[in-house]
């Protein structure tokens, strides 16, 4: 489709870092007489270090050019602070631009904070309407639409009482179930979905993808590379509030992820370890003290499609374990789990025993995953009876797309979930026994 609805001329936006805002009209009052007379910030620690930054202007876009056409799922990447959520709230008309200009054709409909025009002491049905209001709802398009907003947040039970009372992710899950049922041309959505459940974030991207069937357009924030590959047409890579990189999501991703994961090891950017895992779930015979990821073939980078991938466990234990077992598996980000591998007979390997401290490394040869975001949890069980320790989801990891086939085409998740190694034959023929 080449009609635009989103246009973007030298957009920049500048935040100055001056003497107010410190929280109180009183000690803004205290700290600008003091600039004025030459004194030292009353609000400096006793070391004489300034709670706040010099003067001067930060800047968060710079001339930013962007044109969005009708129908286009555009995923908006980036480091933390790199510009993202300020461009949103740009088009969205909450922050103005300090030059350049925004051009929007259609109504808008943006999910940028948790509870955004919220009002706490109301409840939740109070604030379906509140908020539908705010969005550009009538009440009788509300009247119309509530029993399925309702349906679809999963608050139900909880829709008369105050919201006050409801957990972060309830309010997101209201807050979007509004947002999407407006029915609105333009669709912003900030990361806001990583707070709601795994059950209600395949909700959220199924409703993105049938608000894109008919033809709407969405901007979506998200450090889930996964979803930008899966639901995104585009990708837009910010970075120091510059565009570095438009494109193919998968392209776009990998450069981003490059850029990322430039350090080996446990705390490579990329890898999220949940390290109270560590600490909890564990058995008084065994702990797992240690989990890493290498990819052995290029080090610099994290794991990348058809690439070597090495799992390294550290384990601690006061006693000798006959027959240990130690299993990996690994889920997309729906929670399918595509892997399972296990040190057990029925992979053909079987540890004997394991002694005091050490680590257990298992070598997958070539990474069969496509680009995306991946959970992998570790479980030791022994003797082949019960789990003793099952660590669900215990690193998150991003997987970088590759060429694997050397036909130029990287293999992302719009070419399936997993590569296997094949050949075709178009000479062969099936031949019978006489």
């Amino acid at each position: 489709m080449s009609d635009v609805v989103i246009s973007i001329e030298n957009l920049s936006k500048s935040y100055r870092l001056g003497v107010i805002g410190s929280g109180t009209l009183k000690r803004d009052f205290s700290r600008w007489w003091a600039h004025r007379r030459g004194k030292p910030d009353p609000s400096s620690r006793i070391d004489g270090a300034p709670t706040s930054r010099h003067n001067g202007e930060v800047w968060a876009l710079r001339d930013i050019d962007l044109e969005v056409s009708q129908g286009a799922v555009l995923g908006i990447i980036g480091r933390n602070g790199a510009g993202k959520s300020t461009l949103l709230k740009i088009i969205s008309r909450i922050t103005a631009p300090t030059t350049g200009e925004v051009r929007i054709l259609g109504r808008t409909a943006s999910l940028l904070e948790v509870g955004t025009g919220f009002h706490p002491e109301l409840t939740g049905r109070e604030n379906v309407y509140l908020n539908g209001a705010i969005l550009g709802m009538t009440r009788k398009e509300v009247d119309r639409k509530f029993d399925e907003i309702v349906d679809f947040s999963g608050v139900e039970t909880y829709i008369d009482t105050p919201v006050k009372r409801y957990s972060s992710g309830m309010n997101v899950r209201l807050a979007f179930a509004v947002a999407a049922h407006l029915e609105p041309e333009i669709l912003i959505i900030d990361e806001v979905l990583a707070v709601g459940d795994i059950a209600f974030q395949k909700r959220c991207l199924g409703k993105i993808g049938n608000v894109t069937k008919t033809g709407r357009t969405v901007l979506f924030v998200s450090h889930n590379m996964g979803s930008i590959q899966s639901i995104c047409s585009e990708a837009l890579l910010l970075e120091g509030g510059d565009v570095a990189m438009r494109g193919e999501p998968g392209i776009v991703t990998e450069k981003y992820l490059a850029g990322n994961n430039n350090v080996s090891g446990f705390n490579k950017p990329g890898f999220d370890v949940n390290l109270s895992l560590l600490t909890d779930k564990q058995h008084v015979d065994i702990q797992i003290t240690r989990i890493d990821l290498v990819n052995p073939a290029q080090r610099e980078h994290g794991p990348r499609t058809g690439d070597p991938l090495e799992i390294f466990i550290g384990y601690e234990t006061n006693k000798t374990l006959l027959s240990p077992g130690f299993v990996v598996q690994i889920r997309d980000w729906y929670e399918n789990e595509l892997i399972r591998l296990s040190s057990m007979p029925i992979s053909g390997y079987e540890i004997d025993r394991l002694y005091a401290s050490g680590t257990v490394r298992l070598t997958i040869h070539e990474l069969p995953l496509v680009a995306g975001r991946y959970n992998l949890s570790i479980g030791y069980t022994r003797e082949r009876i019960e789990w003793l320790i099952r660590l669900d989801n215990i690193v998150s990891f991003d997987v970088s797309p590759k060429d694997v086939y050397g036909s130029g085409i990287l293999m992302d998740r719009s070419r399936g979930a997993i590569i296997v190694a094949h050949d075709w034959d178009h000479s062969a023929s099936l031949s019978s026994e006489s």
